[in-house]
């Protein structure tokens, strides 16, 4: 698969990936606690400006923008594209650096009590780093997905895939490669296959931990989920023209 052999251009990836997991590496989201020093749970989002829905992005250090200004992050660009369309969809981002799939399990609850029409679902690059079965990453992906459509069952969910470097083994890369097409298959959501395409591997693309993308490297990224959600609400849109169910 060329998406994962990119990964084969970084020497010693490991250790550089490892930054993802310290604390204190990156920037709080906007939906994150004003006070992150003394903060133990993320806000709540504040309430959509613009009356079309809200997306939120519940992901990582990636999603927050780690080593950006939050306004460089791709969901920032998502809504920079969505208002040159003229939508007036809202983009919520609720990255929190380091955060793993059971992290946002633990604190999806808290982010829905702003009303959420679409969720897109950017977690476990961390789980992958740290070895975390990925059955158990499975779990908490469908978790979140059931407690998302629990509290608003016409939510939509996109399903950000991710890959492990090759010195993961095998067959654990192969396992963690498989859990984002599976879950989005589950739930028929739709699934960007891989949110780093075009960036992973690329220096150039990447500040110097080699990891997390640079502002050029966020264009990238907003571009390769702009390419499944376009869609999404271009339906979503329609749907509420002829007045039918978004499915």
């Amino acid at each position: 698969m060329r998406a994962f052999s990119i990964w084969m251009r970084l020497g010693g990836v490991a250790l550089a990936m490892m930054a993802m997991l310290l604390p204190g590496i990156g920037i709080m989201s906007v939906a994150m606690a004003q006070d992150t020093a003394s903060a133990t749970a993320p806000a709540p989002p504040s309430a959509p400006l613009r009356g079309q829905g809200v997306i939120l992005v519940l992901g990582d250090s990636l999603a927050a923008g780690a080593g950006l200004e939050i306004t460089e992050a791709f969901p920032a660009l998502l809504e920079e594209k969505i208002r040159a369309e003229g939508w007036g969809f809202t983009v919520l981002n609720g990255g929190f650096s380091g955060d793993t799939t059971a992290g946002g399990l633990q604190r999806v609850n808290w982010l829905l009590r702003t009303k959420v029409d679409v969720l897109i679902l950017e977690l476990g690059g961390n789980d992958g780093l740290r070895g975390i079965s990925p059955k158990e990453t499975r779990e908490n992906l469908q978790g979140i997905i059931d407690r998302a459509k629990k509290k608003y069952p016409a939510l939509e969910v996109i399903v950000a895939g991710m890959q492990m470097p090759p010195n993961m083994g095998d067959d654990y890369t192969t396992a963690f490669r498989k859990v984002f097409p599976d879950i989005a298959e589950a739930n028929k959501a739709p699934l960007i296959p891989f949110l780093l395409e075009g960036v992973g591997g690329h220096p150039e693309l990447n500040q110097p931990d080699r990891i997390h993308p640079t502002a050029e490297g966020h264009k990238i990224v907003a571009n390769n989920v702009w390419v499944v959600l376009k869609p999404l609400l271009e339906k979503r849109l329609a749907a509420a023209q002829t007045g039918a169910a978004v499915r």
